[in-house]
């Protein structure tokens, strides 16, 4: 080749991209992500020179850096002091005859890959209206006395989310400990008003969770989420579900989707103990504070059992439990024998719970999906598009809700188990965000659950597969398109 052809700056930036290519490459293949995701950044790498490449190295592995990696690692260790306590105490001998088969496999798959044990004892109490939610939050914390705790990934001020933050201040004003741990990027217009100032001058002890920033995004991916909504009151009753802290009303009312709709459980009994676990941990995560010390400062005991139903609580993060959740949700979907029905806002499965569905409904259960009709992100919404022609060839019944975004996160199994929780059946929710989901064997709480989601049905239109057969070649196009890099979605 002439030197001064070799010296071209074509030439140059073809052998820097295809040195980029082949070091990326084989970073990529070393890190051994699924085989989907690692193709997905092969072809942006290959397709986009140099911004493909810069993409990757900012959000392409799940790097938490060294000190979040350490604190996890302490964190485990801390997690299976409170699990032994537990033990002692009795709150994890579950009855497993009372259950399906399946269940006592679950817990098994739980305790070793999450460290999570199934605890007996839990009460519980469904609330599926908004209003209510907020104000009965706004009552519990008005009856606290020792301790609250609380941890989200939104915060919206207006409305009866007012009255929350408004109960918080008046109990950190007698004297109550109060802790909460919001998301820096999730809720980030909500940090830069006032109402943050106003709970620190209220005593309230409030931390920005996962911060980003230049500095930040060098040491450890900027994207990964604290996507939790836990509130935990004097150590004895606790919130849990897919409800940020936000009335609907003055929430994304631009966003063309409608009011979102949401689902929350409130607990009393065993299960206290892990959901309160689970938040402890991510507030020593962000603050370095010694988890003795959170516990004695917020007069955190053991809890005695108060109801009837079994819980296992699985947290899930990057660092934190590997492949734990998306294990559970596999194992209860496989459980299904007669009904299994879903409901997610945003579905961008990977192969593996596709196939999970799919083989449900090939072996002759009834499946049905509910997905909002509308989202708010324009690439998860045709992205997800491209996978209801696998689920409707086997049989899957698929329901687009049209009340609004259906933002409820749950699984219903036989009437018997049930998973609720804050997951959403997309790869972001497995991979990224720092969750909780609630695996319930428990027939009345499947029960209550199912008739939720019966309610979501009936303001729902199936969609049909002959219908859906003969849309556009090009919204098909754009489906299949972006199927291609929903593993990065």
């Amino acid at each position: 080749m002439p030197k001064n052809l070799l010296l071209h700056p074509s030439t140059i930036t073809l052998i820097v991209h295809l040195l980029i290519l082949l070091l990326l490459g084989i970073r990529v293949i070393m890190k051994r992500p699924a085989t989907g995701v690692a193709l997905a950044w092969l072809l942006l790498i290959a397709a986009f020179p140099f911004g493909g490449a810069l993409i990757y190295l900012l959000i392409g592995e799940r790097r938490i850096g060294r000190t979040r990696t350490s604190g996890i690692q302490s964190l485990n260790n801390d997690y299976r002091r409170i699990a032994d306590a537990a033990i002692q105490q009795g709150l994890t001998e579950v009855d497993w005859s009372r259950h399906p088969p399946a269940a006592e496999g679950m817990n098994r798959i739980g305790r070793s890959l999450a460290g999570s044990h199934t605890v007996h004892g839990s009460g519980f109490e469904m609330f599926s209206d908004t209003p209510a939610i907020l104000q009965a939050i706004a009552r519990d914390l008005d009856s606290a006395e020792k301790s609250v705790l609380m941890e989200f990934y939104i915060w919206n001020q207006g409305g009866l989310a007012d009255d929350v933050l408004e109960a918080v201040i008046r109990a950190a004003q007698r004297g109550v400990q109060c802790c909460l741990l919001i998301d820096s990027l999730g809720a980030r217009p909500w940090w830069k008003g006032a109402q943050p100032q106003r709970l620190r001058e209220a005593g309230v002890e409030l931390k920005s969770a996962l911060p980003v920033g230049l500095f930040r995004t060098l040491i450890g991916r900027t994207d990964l989420r604290l996507h939790r909504k836990i509130v935990v009151i004097d150590g004895r009753v606790v919130w849990t579900g897919s409800m940020n802290l936000v009335d609907p009303r003055f929430f994304k009312q631009d966003s063309g989707v409608g009011e979102w709709v949401d689902a929350m459980v409130r607990l009393k009994g065993s299960v206290v103990v892990p959901l309160a676990a689970t938040m402890i941990g991510d507030w020593m995560l962000e603050s370095g504070e010694p988890l003795e010390q959170i516990i004695e400062r917020a007069e955190l005991r053991l809890v005695q059992p108060e109801g009837t139903a079994d819980i296992q609580v699985i947290p899930s993060g990057p660092g934190q439990s590997g492949d734990g959740l998306l294990q559970m949700i596999l194992s209860l979907i496989n459980a299904a024998q007669h009904e299994l029905v879903l409901t997610t806002p945003y579905l961008v499965p990977d192969d593996s719970l596709l196939r999970a569905i799919r083989g449900a409904a090939s072996r002759g259960v009834s499946v049905r999906l509910i997905v909002p009709e509308k989202v708010d992100s324009f690439l998860t919404r045709f992205a997800s598009r491209s996978y209801y022609d696998d689920l409707l060839d086997v049989g899957v019944e698929i329901y687009l809700f049209r009340r609004g975004l259906l933002h409820t996160k749950s699984i219903a199994v036989d009437g018997a188990m049930s998973m609720f929780g804050t997951v959403n059946l997309d790869m972001r929710s497995l991979w990224l965000n720092y969750e909780v989901a609630l695996f319930v064997y428990e027939p009345e709480f499947a029960n209550q659950l199912r008739c939720l989601q019966q309610t979501y049905i009936d303001d729902s239109d199936r969609l049909d597969a002959e219908t859906w057969a003969h849309r556009s070649f090009s919204n098909r196009f754009l489906e299949n398109a972006l199927r291609l890099v929903s593993p990065l979605l």
